[in-house]
């Protein structure tokens, strides 16, 4: 029972990249004031005439951020005029509410001052196929009126939902994106987000995923560290994915 002793500072180890991020980061902003304005990511509907499917994060807004990402869907079908995004929103759920929101317009768009992250970028027959994948993932998701910051249903557990049954995207969601591991119905197999593997969870509180996109990743009480032998990179709880 030596290894006991051990576990407070494994803990603590986990904590530092958080730690850090609230250090370094800006987790005072006003709401309304912080920029929704768009990043400049996505293509103009106007000059790309071709399909486009994306999935974004960025950081959440206030105290989360030093945690978590928050991620979306976007897409955009042949020879349309605007994008449409899906995403889940904690305070929409508040008093019965639709925690899903819809809407169209720029898929780029700060979360709350926080620049978002391209994390797949689809275009033309891939992208028209993921399209129709995505819009039959978003009608049958079971939590549209149900959202729980940790350790899901969330946001994150949305899109890697939608990912699971889009293969795709084959998207890698960043350890940061807490409650992409609590797995719809409570089963704890599941494809990985990115569908290149296999993941095992219980209830989001902890779990492992072996797969090609996302390598390994073991997640404790929602904090996930791993390793990306792929893309030569380290999982950190907090910071994110960082290569070598």
């Amino acid at each position: 029972m030596k290894w006991l002793k051990y576990i407070p500072i494994f803990l603590a180890a986990l904590l530092v990249g958080p730690l850090s991020m609230a250090a370094g980061g800006n987790l005072n902003r006003d709401w309304r004031t912080a920029s929704r304005d768009s990043a400049g990511l996505a293509p103009r509907p106007a000059d790309t005439p071709e399909a486009v499917a994306q999935i974004y994060a960025a950081r959440a807004f206030g105290w989360r951020g030093a945690l978590a990402v928050h991620t979306w869907i976007a897409v955009k079908p042949a020879n349309t005029a605007s994008y449409t995004t899906y995403e889940v929103i904690g305070w929409y759920a508040m008093g019965g509410g639709s925690a899903l929101y819809v809407q169209n317009g720029a898929p780029d768009r700060r979360w709350f001052g926080s620049t978002p992250e391209l994390l797949i970028d689809l275009r033309g027959e891939k992208a028209e196929r993921a399209i129709a994948g995505v819009k039959a993932a978003v009608a049958r998701y079971p939590y549209k009126s149900e959202y729980r910051t940790w350790p899901g249903p969330n946001s994150n557990t949305f899109t890697a939902y939608v990912a699971r049954n889009v293969p795709e995207f084959g998207v890698d969601l960043p350890p940061t994106a807490i409650g992409k591991d609590y797995i719809a119905g409570g089963t704890p197999f599941a494809l990985a987000p990115s569908t290149t593997g296999i993941q095992l969870s219980l209830f989001g509180l902890a779990g492992v995923i072996v797969a090609v996109e996302e390598g390994l990743e073991i997640n404790l009480l929602g904090l996930n560290f791993g390793i990306d032998p792929g893309d030569l990179a380290l999982r950190l709880p907090g910071i994110g994915k960082i290569g070598f």
